[in-house]
């Protein structure tokens, strides 16, 4: 029988991974729920209810739920059970939790689902964004100053976590915090006059994205005692698999509409990120090229602007979009590449199988 692991209910985008092992399904889909209810409990620690009701305004809003569904996966990478369970009875990591509190990978779960929050409140000030998984983001309804605040204490929540579960832990949530604040800072600077736009690009996918894909990963693998050369072929599959994603959102910005992806369509594009599509069709040689290059110089594709709907039509007939889909396909072949040096079984499937939900999520 094969088995899918859905977590529609969870966003506007449904997610299903087809892995062949009904118990893996369980323990994801247990462990999904648990991490959820983790993570209304972790807001909900605030001392004042005001900033309980901002931290937590996306917990059970929809959304992918990806990076805990990673944590997961990472987990059942590891050598032991939650609470000295044995594996071979039990299955590997996602046991339902004694009253001690919370399995080690649904804690995996829940403090990269914080630090990742954490970075969609920052990014929507930065993006000046009125929505996020389809409702009003947290600085479209209480400001930027709380928005950015409430980030932070998202932050300090994940460091305290952290600091709970031991120091390999508080390494890889520090070094993944570092890498996700100077892939905003660079994003936000842009590139200089003797950086290559492209380069720039991925180096800031690679901090804002890639990061945390890896960090679940070996938040899980960790957890649960995983040897190191898993640790780190389970990273290397998630800066790949992060950055394919990150081109997947990139086409959706342009493709895709508000209802299917909770954000406005050409966000992206009418603020002038410059995208994966768009740094291609700016470096195109063919008429639709320039004309693009004209409307983006003139800032006539912003929001107000009758420019955006012919930009969105120029990206699409000038190639670029076709173009950055190869490259996400491309990356794609190097995180299987990755998944397939991991011992088989289906945890390596689900990793398979989070491959193709990215290459469908660009449709």
């Amino acid at each position: 029988m094969v088995a899918s692991a859905r977590t529609e209910p969870r966003g506007s985008m449904a997610m299903e991974l087809t892995i062949g092992d009904p118990a893996l399904t369980a323990r994801l889909e247990r462990g999904m729920d648990a991490s959820e209810e983790r993570l209304r409990a972790l807001a909900a620690e605030a001392q004042d209810p005001r900033v309980a009701e901002v931290a937590g305004h996306l917990f059970g809003r929809g959304g992918k739920r990806l990076r805990p569904l990673l944590a997961l996966v990472g987990a059942e990478f590891g050598r032991r059970a939650p609470f000295g369970t044995d594996p071979s009875a039990a299955g590997p990591v996602i046991a339902d939790p004694p009253a001690a509190g919370p399995s080690p990978a649904v804690e995996a779960a829940a403090l990269a689902e914080l630090v990742h929050v954490a970075s969609l409140y920052h990014d929507d000030v930065m993006d000046q964004a009125r929505t996020r998984r389809g409702v009003p983001s947290v600085n479209a309804r209480w400001g930027n100053a709380t928005a950015v605040l409430a980030g932070n204490w998202l932050l300090s929540k994940a460091a305290q976590l952290a600091a709970e579960l031991g120091p390999e832990t508080i390494r890889l949530q520090s070094k993944v915090t570092n890498r996700l604040i100077m892939g905003q800072i660079r994003e936000l600077v842009g590139p200089s006059d003797d950086d290559d736009p492209l380069s720039h690009y991925f180096t800031v996918v690679a901090g804002k994205t890639a990061a945390l894909f890896a960090m679940a990963l070996q938040l899980g693998a960790v957890r649960t005692g995983a040897p190191e050369h898993v640790v780190q072929t389970l990273a290397e599959y998630g800066d790949h698999l992060g950055i394919g994603f990150q081109i997947a959102d990139d086409i959706l910005d342009i493709t895709s509409t508000s209802e299917v992806s909770g954000k406005e369509q050409g966000k992206d594009l009418a603020i002038g990120v410059a995208s994966l599509p768009v740094l291609l069709a700016l470096a195109d040689e063919r008429p639709e090229a320039g004309e693009l290059r004209t409307l983006l110089t003139a800032a006539t594709a912003g929001p107000e602007g009758a420019g955006l709907p012919r930009a969105v039509a120029l990206l699409h007939r000038c190639g670029a979009l076709a173009e950055a889909r190869t490259v996400m396909h491309a990356r794609l072949l190097r995180a299987r590449a990755a998944a397939n040096r991991l011992p088989d079984g289906p945890a390596t499937r689900a990793l398979h199988a989070l491959c193709d939900f990215v290459a469908r999520r660009d449709h």
